[in-house]
């Protein structure tokens, strides 16, 4: 089920000042803490987190009550935990923060990446119980109550992380350990969340128009994007609203809407949860792309949206074995031979052309033969300097490129930002040709 869109809160992309604004508004994660929403039960007392491949470890519960489960898979930004947590990249997955002390600034209005929480449960060491930050208008532990997702605190997660990255993502589960014997049925139970169409369920299922009329910084009219959201992250839409007239539009909306009702100049294609092969809103969003393409349109897809183009191509996607998940992944641009620091956060990676599926997962998941939806060829254009893997595809020919990684870095580096301008002077040049 879709998520509707809520207006009224701190969050508004179309202004660099969200107190004074005229532009849409819509909910924060964090905007409940302020609007005095009511907090989940408090989780107390000790806990136990089990992995399927026989892991334990005893811990402290804090956030909601209630049982955490998923898929386990680790983060290694040693700041950005509000970031981290309302990305909706993490939906049905529970997050392990290497880093051994979360909430140390607190959590601050309008700096959440959507309207929720999305991990389905929190591993952390240390949770800050006293943030020191002005702005800090709550706790980790009090954000993760406003959204009822539990949390362990006192675990070893260096020793989570070692086995993850031999070993692979797992399932876990996690909760009181008085309940350790039906916590192990619940686990043996468990299936893979990338089962779900979690696309459909971090996705608006309306569209609007973020900043109608805007004109940018010499008075020219910005041309008019449509952003396909896939569970797009809320600074991706502030960095796009910045060079375009931004659509924010569900991931199914027909492409014949989006050139007959709204008139778009260019498409893009955002970052989302689980599997690119899912047969569901995913592969709508894909089919959307496709068709822009092969009709000439620029298009720019980021993480998800890379995969989906990738897929479009004609190429395969596959399980990475523990993903990249941090604001330091290395990535070499092959045209310009630059190094760039990135912010990303996959667990799914395009298949090399030439050499195949690098840092696989064990269970060799991939995705089933495609074909060419678009015609044109495309070329690895971006790789990730520490496993090879493709990080960036470039069409032939065509005002389209894709790339693995974050460029609007939240949380991470601003390496890579200038992307966005790099697709705006794709489109102006596309304009002026027509």
């Amino acid at each position: 089920m879709s998520i509707p869109l809520e207006a009224g809160g701190s969050f508004c992309p179309g202004s660099h000042d969200y107190k004074k604004s005229t532009y849409p508004r819509f909910r924060d994660a964090a905007d409940g803490l302020k609007f005095g929403d009511t907090l989940g039960r408090q989780a107390q007392g000790r806990g136990i987190l089990l992995t399927a491949d026989g892991g334990r470890y005893e811990g402290t519960l804090f956030g909601a009550e209630g049982i955490g489960e998923g898929e386990l898979v680790f983060t290694t930004g040693m700041m950005g935990y509000q970031e981290s947590l309302t990305d909706p990249s993490f939906a049905g997955q529970v997050l392990t923060f290497t880093y051994p002390l979360i909430g140390n600034y607190g959590i601050h209005i309008n700096r959440s990446e959507s309207s929720s929480v999305w991990p389905r449960g929190v591993v952390v060491r240390h949770a800050m119980k006293d943030p020191d930050h002005r702005d800090s208008v709550a706790t980790v532990n009090d954000f993760l109550r406003l959204h009822n997702i539990p949390g362990i605190e006192d675990v070893d997660t260096r020793e989570i992380t070692r086995n993850v990255r031999e070993l692979g993502t797992v399932l876990c589960v996690f909760g009181p350990l008085e309940q350790e014997e039906t916590l192990k049925t619940r686990l043996k139970n468990l299936t893979s969340p990338e089962l779900e169409d979690l696309v459909d369920l971090v996705s608006i299922n309306e569209a609007v128009i973020l900043n109608a009329g805007d004109e940018d910084d010499i008075g020219r009219k910005k041309p008019r994007l449509a952003a396909l959201d896939c569970g797009i992250k809320f600074n991706i839409l502030r960095s796009l609203c910045q060079h375009f007239e931004v659509i924010w539009c569900p991931p199914d909306i027909p492409f014949a809407r989006l050139t007959d009702e709204y008139h778009i100049d260019a498409l893009f294609c955002s970052n989302g949860p689980g599997d690119p092969a899912h047969p569901g809103k995913a592969t709508a969003a894909r089919d959307t792309l496709a068709m822009a393409v092969k009709l000439g349109y620029p298009v720019m897809g980021i993480c998800l949206g890379h995969q989906l183009m990738g897929l479009a191509s004609g190429l395969k996607t596959y399980k990475m074995r523990y993903g990249h998940r941090g604001a330091n992944q290395p990535v070499v641009d092959l045209v310009t031979g630059k190094v760039q620091i990135t912010s990303q956060n996959h667990g799914f990676a395009v298949a090399d052309p030439e050499a195949g599926m690098l840092a696989a997962h064990p269970s060799g998941a991939t995705s089933p033969d495609t074909i060419n939806q678009h015609g044109e060829a495309v070329k690895v254009r971006y790789i990730n300097a520490n496993d090879r893997t493709v990080e960036g595809l470039d069409v032939t020919g065509k005002p389209c490129f894709t790339v693995q990684f974050h460029p609007e870095a939240c949380p991470g580096p601003h390496d890579a930002e200038n992307l966005f301008v790099r697709f705006r002077e794709i489109v102006d040049t596309h304009l002026e040709a027509d």
